[in-house]
Formats: C-alpha cells, sequence, structure tokens
C-alpha cells in the first residue's frame, strides 16, 4: 500500500524561516524525477523543527508524482536488523509475493544471529532492492527515514547498498538525525554505517539554523493574538536560542498564564522562560546515558574549564567528556560561547537530583581538584563559599588568601563574602575582624565600625591595639561617628608613651605617628574639638614625609596651621612634603587634607594634580566613598577656579553615586558641591530641593559639611531673593566658625557674602562689621583672592569715591587670583557702581567684563545680571567669537596689542594717557583671560590663526623713542 501523498496538518509556526530548506529538498526531489538519484540528511538538535520540515516537504507539491514511504526509528530498536527498513517498506510488502527474498528478509528474527550471517545478509539485500527497483520502474520513490540516529545498522548499510546501485533512477532519500546523537553513537556500527552513507557524493547535507528573531516574531503573532511588542520578540527569541519546539512551549506557558505579547507579557519571560528550560533540560538528560548528566553536573558546579578538571568530576574519561559537552552544546543547554549552562534555571535542574549531602561532596571536591592544580585562590574559594560548614583543615587558608588577593586587586566587596565566611569558622579572631573592617569601610563603614569595637579587646598587645585604633578612628569618620575614637586614640598614645619609652624602635616610632595623625584628622572634625586639637598640633614636632604615617601627619598638620590664619607658607609647605612622595603607599586622607590647603592657597594647580591622584587611588581600589568624596572635593576646588561645567559634572557623578550606596544619605559634600554649583548657573529653585531633606543634624560635629551648608543654603535664600533669610544663615555660619575656632579668611567666606547682602538692603554702614572681620582676616592670610574678597567687602559697604576705588582695587587683586568667578562679581559691582556715579563709559567697560568672565566660567546667572546691567549703561555686549580676544574688554585689547608689539609699560602708558599701575592692571587680566602668562605667549595668541590684532588708534600710537 502505497502511503497518502496527503500528509496531516501541521503547525506553519514550526516552519518559520525554513522555506529556504523546504526548497532545497523540493530542488532535490525534482532531480531525482529525471534520475539523478541522491539523498539528503537533515540534521540539528532537539526541537529544531526536523521531522516537521520532513512532513512539509513530503506534503509538498515536489512529491505529487512520486511514490512517498515515510518510516521513523523508535528508540531502544537498533539491536533488531533491518527494522528500520522494515518500518520504512512495509507499505509495498504487503503487495509481495511470500516466496520472495523481500518479504522473507522482513521478517522478524529472519536475519538472527551476532552478527547476521553474510550469504543471508547478501540475499536479503539484493531482494530488497529487486522490490524497490520494481516500484522505480513504474513511478518515481522517495524514501523518508525520521530519527536515524536510533536505526539499526543493516537498514542504513542497505540504504547505501541501494543508493550506489541507483544511477539513472527517479529515487530521493531523505533522512533526518539528531545532531547531539552524533557524539552519544561514536564508534556504534550504526553511526559508522550512516557516516559511510552520507559520505558520498551524492548526498546533501542540511544542517538547520535556530530561528531568526523575525522568524520568532512571526511565530508569536500565531500564538498569541495581540501584536507583540518589540521587548517581547527580542526576550523570547534570547531564552530559547531560537528553538521552535521550546519557543512553542514558552508560549504556550505564557498563553496559560494569561500573558499577552506586550511589555507586562516581556517581564514575564524571564521567569517563566526559566521554568521552561529547567523542564527542557530534565526531558533531555533523563533521554541521554547517565554520564551525560554527570558530565552535565560538573559543568554546573565547575563550569566548562577543561576536561582535566572536568573529567575526574564527573568521574568519566576525558574523551567521554568532549561527547558530552558536544551533547549538552547541541542540545541548546550550554551558552553559545560553550563555557557555562545557559540560564541559572537550568543549573538548578541539572543539580536537582542531588540531594544536600551529595551537592556538598561534588563542590568540596571541585574545590579540592582546582587548589591541587594550582587555580587561584578566588577561584577555589567560590566553590566553598556554598558550603554548609568549612570543616576541612585546608579550607580557611584558602578563604583568607582569597580574601587578601581580592582586597589587593580593588575588589573589597569580594574580599568581605570571604572574610564574612571565615568569621563563621573563628567569630573571635581579631585578623580576620579587621580585615573584614577593612573591606567593609566603603561599603559598610558602621558595620566596620562595630567589628572594630569588638577587636579592641583588653587582651590585644599595644601594637596590634594601636593599630586597630588607627583603623577604627579612620572608620569611624568614614561612619560620621568621630567622637566615638577620640577617647580610645588618646588612651593608646598614652600606653604606646609609657610602654614603648623614649627611644622607641622605627617601626615603633611609625606606630604611634600613624595613631597621631589619625587622632589629629578625626579632631580636626568635630566642632568641638578643632580648637583643641589645633593647639596641640602646634606643639608637635613636624615630621619629614619620609614614611606614610609621616606625610598623613604631615598633612593634618598642614590643615590644623592653615585654620591659623597667618602666613600660608609653613602650611603649603607642609602640604606639598605630605603630597610629593608617589613611591609611597597612598593614604587618602594625606592628599584629601593636602589639597585642602592648597586651595586655601590658591594653589590651585598643586590642588588639582594631588586630587587628580586622589581620584585615580579611588577608581583603582574600587573605594567608592572615596571616589565620591574625592569628585565632591575637586568639585568644589573646580567651582573655586571658575570652571563651572567640569565641575557641575563632577559634583553629579558624586551625587549619583552616593544615591546607588546604601550609606549614601550619611554624605552630605557631594550634595552640597552641586548645590552650590547649581545657584551659579541659575538654578537656585533646584539647589532649594536638593537641600532639602539634609538637614543637619549633625551640626554639632562636623566642621567641614555644617558651616558648608550655612554658606550654600544663604547663597540659594539669595538667589531665590530670601535677602533676609540669607543674611541669618550667612551669620549664623560666621557665629558657628568662631565658635569652633575656625578664623580663616578664604575658608567659607560668610562676611563677604554677608556685607554684598547688606549692601544691597541698603544697610550699607551695618555691612562695615563683616568686611572689617573678614579684612583682618584677609591681610594675614594675604592671597589675592581673599584680599581682593576684602576689598569688594570693604568696597559695598563705603560709599561715594572712595567705594568705587576700594572696588577697582577688588577687581585688581581677583584678577590676579584664580577665583574668576569672583573676579566677574567684582566687575559687576564696580560696573554698578560706576553706573550710579554717572560714568556711563567706564561702566560699561566693567560690565562687559563682568559678563565676558561669567560666560566663560559658565556662571549663567552672574551673566545675566552683568548684561542686564549693561543694557542699562546704554551698552551692547559684542558678538561672541571664536577668537580669544572676544573676552577682553576694548582697553585690554589695545593694552594687548602694544604689549605683543614689544611695547613696554611705560610706553603703553603714556600712548594711551593711562597710569602705569592701569597698564600693569589691564596685563593681569588679559593674561588671566587668555591663560597665559608673559608677553610672549601672548604675541604667539594673537597672532594665531582668526585673531585680528586690534588697530591702535593713530593718535595713541607710541611716540619714536618709546617703544
Amino acid at each position: 500500500m502505497v502511503r497518502d501523498r496527503s500528509v496531516t496538518s501541521f503547525s506553519n509556526s514550526t516552519l518559520a524561516g525554513r522555506a529556504d530548506d523546504v526548497e532545497t529538498l523540493n530542488r532535490l526531489a525534482r532531480a531525482a524525477r529525471w534520475g539523478h538519484s541522491g539523498s539528503a540528511v537533515v540534521t540539528g538538535p532537539t526541537g529544531i523543527g526536523k521531522s516537521a520540515l520532513l512532513s512539509a516537504f513530503l506534503g509538498g507539491g515536489a512529491c505529487r508524482h512520486a511514490t512517498v514511504l515515510h518510516g521513523r526509528c523508535e528508540e531502544g530498536v537498533s539491536g533488531d536488523p533491518l527494522s528500520g527498513v522494515r518500518r520504512l517498506l512495509g507499505p509495498i510488502v504487503q503487495d509481495v509475493p511470500p516466496e520472495g527474498g523481500a518479504l522473507l528478509a522482513l521478517t522478524p528474527g529472519a536475519l538472527a544471529g551476532e552478527p547476521p550471517h553474510a550469504l543471508a545478509v547478501q540475499r536479503a539485500f539484493h531482494g530488497l532492492y529487486r522490490l524497490v527497483a520494481n516500484e522505480l520502474n513504474r513511478r518515481p520513490l522517495v524514501l523518508a527515514l525520521d530519527d536515524v540516529h536510533h536505526c539499526d545498522e543493516l537498514s542504513l548499510r542497505w540504504l547505501d547498498f541501494l543508493l550506489r546501485r541507483s544511477d539513472g533512477l527517479p529515487l530521493l532519500i531523505v533522512l533526518t538525525q539528531q545532531a547531539e546523537a552524533t557524539a552519544l553513537a561514536r564508534g556504534a556500527p550504526a553511526h559508522r554505517a550512516l557516516a559511510d552513507l552520507t559520505a558520498g557524493r551524492r548526498t546533501t547535507m542540511l544542517r538547520l539554523r535556530p530561528l531568526a528573531e523575525t522568524d520568532v516574531a512571526e511565530v508569536v503573532r500565531q500564538y498569541l493574538p495581540a501584536p507583540a511588542a518589540p521587548a517581547f520578540v527580542t526576550r523570547a527569541w534570547a531564552v530559547t536560542g531560537g528553538n521552535p519546539r521550546l519557543l512553542g512551549r514558552l508560549l504556550r506557558a505564557l498563553r496559560a498564564e494569561g500573558a499577552g505579547s506586550g511589555v507586562g507579557g516581556a517581564d514575564r519571560i524571564a521567569e517563566t522562560g526559566g521554568r521552561v528550560l529547567a523542564g527542557w533540560a530534565r526531558e533531555l538528560l533523563d533521554r541521554r546515558p547517565r554520564w551525560v548528566g554527570e558530565v552535565a553536573r560538573a559543568v554546573a558546579v565547575l563550569g566548562e574549564r577543561d576536561t582535566d578538571h572536568l573529567g575526574p568530576l564527573a568521574a568519566v574519561p576525558a574523551d567521554v567528556v568532549e561527547d558530552a559537552l558536544t551533547v549538552l552544546r547541541e542540545a541548546g543547554l550550554l551558552t553559545s560561547g560553550g563555557r557555562h549552562l545557559a540560564d541559572g534555571a537550568v543549573r538548578a535542574a541539572v543539580l536537582a537530583p542531588l540531594d544536600g549531602q551529595a551537592l556538598s561532596r561534588l563542590r568540596t571536591r571541585a574545590a579540592l581538584l582546582l587548589s591541587d592544580a594550582g587555580r587561584p585562590a578566588e577561584e577555589v574559594a567560590d566553590h566553598l563559599l556554598p558550603l554548609p560548614s568549612i570543616s576541612e583543615p585546608w579550607m580557611p587558608g584558602v578563604l583568607l588568601e582569597a580574601a587578601v588577593r581580592a582586597e589587593a586587586r580593588g575588589a573589597p566587596e569580594t574580599a568581605a563574602r570571604y572574610l564574612y565566611r571565615l568569621l563563621e569558622v573563628d567569630p573571635d579572631s581579631v585578623e580576620v575582624r579587621v580585615r573584614l573592617a577593612g573591606a567593609l569601610v566603603e561599603t559598610d563603614p558602621s558595620e566596620a565600625v562595630g567589628l572594630l569595637r569588638g577587636a579592641l579587646t583588653p587582651g590585644v598587645d599595644i601594637r596590634t591595639r594601636a593599630r586597630i585604633a588607627a583603623q577604627f578612628g579612620m572608620t569611624c569618620l568614614a561612619a560620621r561617628e568621630g567622637s566615638a575614637a577620640l577617647g580610645i586614640l588618646e588612651g593608646v598614645l598614652d600606653t604606646l608613651d609609657a610602654e614603648l619609652g623614649s627611644d622607641p624602635l622605627p617601626a615603633d616610632r611609625e606606630l604611634r605617628t600613624l595613631v597621631e595623625s589619625v587622632l589629629m584628622i578625626v579632631g580636626s572634625h568635630g566642632r568641638s574639638t578643632i580648637a583643641a586639637m589645633s593647639k596641640r598640633a602646634a606643639a608637635m614636632t613636624v615630621p619629614e614625609g619620609d614614611t606614610p604615617a609621616q606625610c598623613q601627619k604631615l598633612a593634618a598638620m598642614a590643615v590644623l596651621t592653615a585654620l591659623d590664619g597667618q602666613d600660608p607658607k609653613p602650611a603649603v609647605k607642609y602640604a606639598l612634603r605630605a603630597a610629593r612622595s608617589p613611591q609611597l603607599p597612598l593614604k587618602s586622607w594625606s592628599l584629601i587634607n593636602s589639597a585642602f590647603v592648597l586651595d586655601l592657597a590658591d594653589r590651585t594647580e598643586d590642588a588639582g594634580a594631588v586630587l587628580d591622584r586622589l581620584l585615580c587611588h579611588g577608581r583603582e581600589n574600587s573605594a567608592v566613598s572615596t571616589y565620591a568624596l574625592a569628585l565632591s572635593i575637586r568639585a568644589l576646588h573646580l567651582h573655586g577656579r571658575g570652571a563651572l561645567p567640569d565641575a557641575l559634572a563632577d559634583a553629579r557623578t558624586a551625587v549619583q553615586i552616593c544615591g546607588a550606596e546604601r550609606w549614601g544619605e550619611m554624605v552630605v559634600l557631594p550634595r552640597l558641591a552641586l548645590a552650590g554649583v547649581l545657584v551659579d548657573r541659575g538654578e537656585a529653585a533646584h539647589a532649594e530641593e536638593l537641600l532639602t531633606g539634609t538637614t543637619p543634624v549633625w551640626r554639632d560635629h562636623f566642621v567641614w559639611t555644617y558651616h558648608r551648608y550655612l554658606l550654600v543654603q544663604g547663597r540659594t535664600r539669595h538667589a531665590l531673593g530670601d535677602a533676609e533669610g540669607a543674611l541669618a544663615l550667612f551669620r549664623e555660619c560666621g557665629r558657628s566658625l568662631e565658635e569652633a575656632g575656625v578664623r580663616h579668611a578664604a575658608y567659607l567666606p560668610w562676611w563677604a557674602e554677608a556685607a554684598c547682602v547688606l549692601a544691597e538692603l541698603g544697610r550699607a554702614e551695618e555691612a562695615q562689621e563683616p568686611a572689617a572681620h573678614g579684612t583682618r582676616l584677609a591681610r594675614r592670610w594675604g592671597t589675592p583672592r581673599v584680599l581682593g574678597l576684602a576689598a569688594l567687602a570693604r568696597g559695598v559697604a563705603t560709599p561715594g569715591e572712595k567705594g568705587v576705588e576700594l572696588l577697582g582695587e577688588a577687581v585688581r587683586e581677583l584678577s590676579a587670583s584664580p577665583a574668576r568667578i569672583a573676579h566677574a562679581r567684582a566687575e559687576l559691582v564696580l560696573g554698578q557702581a560706576l553706573l550710579a556715579a554717572g560714568d556711563l563709559r567706564a561702566a560699561r567697560e566693567h560690565l562687559r567684563a563682568a559678563a565676558d568672565l561669567a560666560q566663560r566660567c559658565g556662571a549663567l546667572a552672574l551673566n545675566q545680571n552683568a548684561r542686564g546691567a549693561l543694557l542699562a549703561a546704554g551698552g551692547r555686549m559684542r558678538k561672541m567669537t571664536s577668537s580669544p580676544l572676544g573676552l577682553l574688554t576694548g582697553m585690554e585689547r589695545k593694552v594687548a596689542a602694544l604689549a605683543a608689539g614689544g611695547a613696554k609699560n611705560r610706553s603703553i602708558a603714556q600712548s594711551l594717557y593711562i597710569t602705569v599701575r592701569t597698564v600693569e592692571t589691564h596685563l593681569t587680566s588679559v593674561y588671566r583671560k587668555l591663560d597665559i602668562s608673559d608677553r610672549a605667549q601672548l604675541a604667539v595668541v594673537l597672532r594665531s590663526p582668526g585673531v585680528r590684532a586690534e588697530r591702535v588708534p593713530r593718535e595713541a600710537s607710541p611716540r619714536r623713542g618709546q617703544r
């Protein structure tokens, strides 16, 4: 009986993306009709759609005029000779006479024996060939055998026998084979027979590929009625790897759960897909030999590294491991790179047959194998972490070594995981507590404080206790609990002095210096302790800075010396020495304190270099809180220099970092830095919103954050129009700083802000008090920045020409400082004063300079104010160009042109009818705006392409002999 060519209907979704493959088979069928016999082997992993493709081909038009015989090899019958041929040719054998050799050959048991007798096999092969040849004489024949990986050897040998004798006959043989079965059957007789069959030149190998994402979209449309969201299709494709059967299972499961194909359904794919994958993995492994499962479990525990490790762990030979990996990879259970199981759910499903004890034994064996092979300690320790107990004597040593290596490569959170397991083994270990606290200081300082407090037991020797106390002090500072460390640090210092004597060994001196430096750092942060710490620092011997502890002490002394507000030279010298030694191990607070002092002293280039080193240190060591702190400090530094765009970027990054950490709410400085920048950017409302919720509950403890909060909040209130509220905040800042003993002109110059606000309110006489206070402090410190701010404060507090003169002094001083925004502000205030005095021409020059400077700095609010005042003075802004000269005032352009031409200051003064002092002021401003330092650089800038030199009026050209 000939098989009906109308095949049972099948799902079109299974054939998505298979049009080219079907056409390949159709082409072979058409060629066979004209006597070009051949064969095709369709291969691919389980579920890829081999049988569906075969059914589509057999039911298509290419087979319409052929006899189609279709059979399937069943699992477990490969030992029954010619069982595959029996299933294939059964329909036509029914019409054969009983005495025919073909019928005898297809009788079960006819070829009994191991192996069957060669003569019987030969008679059977020839009888079957005559049977098929008779059919071929009537019409073309298509023989299709499914799942030939289960087929017996003789059936495959006969198909090869038939194909070799079919030249000129209309015959096509189509076989389907599971790709992973190749590894399972390697070396078996049937496998060799199939290899001989497919080795012929007339065999086409057709390997089915996974569905593309566009094909998956087509399948989704057939399963789920609503239009599919792109995210749904992408995730479904990623989870299933484009396997049609697995995709069908996933979509049916989603449909059963009521999930649609929109974004909501896409969110369900991960969970549902995990369950589907797990079931798929169990089903596939249940049908495979036991050794495949053993290798899969070894991969689940160890990862696919190499057969040297997987083989011993799975207790199978190396060549078997390779076969098993091929099976797992072809079945889609390994990732595309082939190194790990495809999904966590698959891993769980692979390990599910093992109970807790068996799984622990497997993991212990894996760790021991890796340890004996000399693999890195972290790799071994990762297999110890899931164990219920660290029971073997060798395990703690591995965990400790892994923690040390993780710390060295800048992975504190990884180190903490190892150390927590060690702490379970020995809860009283001082070494483990101290190491764990060091790993947690950047991520969980409060937890680290508790660990160190528990390590500071009376039984610990004084040297160990001193090292722990120093770490405890710095950790308390990070946890905002600095006051808790002061008593312990002072007690340790007293004990060290008593036990070490007057002439300690160098290592002991370094230890004492370390504890002393930490005491100074912690004490300098407290409002109630900074004054006493300053006195203590003044009585100390200044270290050389040859060791890390000495550098840390030098930097702390630099801060306390600077805050005395006298000559900055000693503090600068200490700061530079503390930060100068690149070969020494970096200490964060050595760099933080050094940068702070250098910034106060207007040594901005040095301060910037130190901060860059600090940021590099934080990045390389994954010190998250240190990195965020360094970004905040650099934002303040850049703000002070007038580089608002860069300051804004640093501050925003610091705020984002803190927002992602659980300790982020405790860190205020990033928000203060960002709010300060936003005020100058004209975004005071945003700054106010940022400051809301940062109520300074720490006001009784921390000098640095509380007072900066008051100043930034005051500037914000002023920008929002609340002058009285701003004034109250500035005065509170000054009162609290005085109470804490911090009297420095450059650090948070509240007095300048207060004087300007009072002058705006028309209370110039009242402004004289903060102006006088700031002037006294500024003259002691003596840098151009503070002298300029003092002159500005006195200028706004002084009416008439004297006030204008003081404001001119402020402009001159600030133009020589790195404080570009303060300089622009002074230009604005001077321009407004000149405008009020009726000197419109001079007012316009300074207002235009203020607007130019503010625009260059990115100080949008100041720029807007200056432009408004300039318009009121009857002026207009020059069109901004790419030329550096666009930043210069008219007089500055004339002075710059003459100076670049070689004229001396006195000649320039005589030519332009101004004083030599005014020429010097203009040149200083020119150098600052153009970021140069001398006349030679000025000439280069003015000769640059696109720069048009200022034409000096004829009447102002230098006289002969005065060049």
